[in-house]
């Protein structure tokens, strides 16, 4: 018999990718990642995570700069997570517990791999975005300076670096 879904009433759960369930009041703002009863471990995103879980803040800051969203409203996890959805509507879950007041976030996500290869998936869709917004620019000489750039990034190379100095081993790391 399925429970009735209160607002507040710790009711909300996410269907995984995998077919298992996982109730969303389980999922607290600093969990990064969960065992699932598949077998599997998968990553969980809330809203209220900043951009810098994935990327430098400098570089979050050029993105909420240089990004116009069609709400107007600043880029965030939020957009960030929509375009994974978008690029793997098949593996990534999406909820939104607006009206659950015990939990502290609005949106969930979850994925059906873990938070190191959703890691490296942002940092490929960011790129992405990057080489998309630079191959409108007018100064070909900052095309040019950005594709050499970008023949050099190593996406593994980076996302390992990034994790070792967030020290992602904690729920309490810090902007790097």
């Amino acid at each position: 018999m399925a429970e009735p879904r209160v607002p507040g009433g710790r009711g909300e759960v996410l269907e995984l990718p995998c077919g298992e369930t996982k109730p969303v009041y389980e999922l607290d703002m600093g969990l990064r990642e969960f065992d699932c009863g598949c077998g599997e471990i998968h990553a969980v995103v809330v809203d209220v995570h900043p951009l810098s879980r994935f990327v430098p803040e400098s570089l979050a800051d050029v993105l909420r700069d240089a990004i116009e969203t069609t709400s107007g409203a600043a880029f965030s996890m939020r957009h960030l997570m929509g375009v994974v959805l978008e690029e793997f509507p098949e593996e990534v879950v999406a909820a939104d517990v607006s009206d659950d007041g015990e939990v502290g976030y609005a949106m969930v996500w979850a994925t059906d791999f873990d938070s190191r290869r959703l890691h490296g998936i942002v940092v490929e869709l960011v790129v992405e975005l990057m080489d998309h917004a630079v191959s409108h620019a007018d100064d070909e000489s900052a095309v040019g300076e950005f594709e050499s750039q970008l023949r050099e990034f190593d996406v593994e190379a980076f996302v390992e670096a990034y994790r070792r100095d967030r020290a992602f081993a904690s729920e309490h790391d810090s902007p790097a």
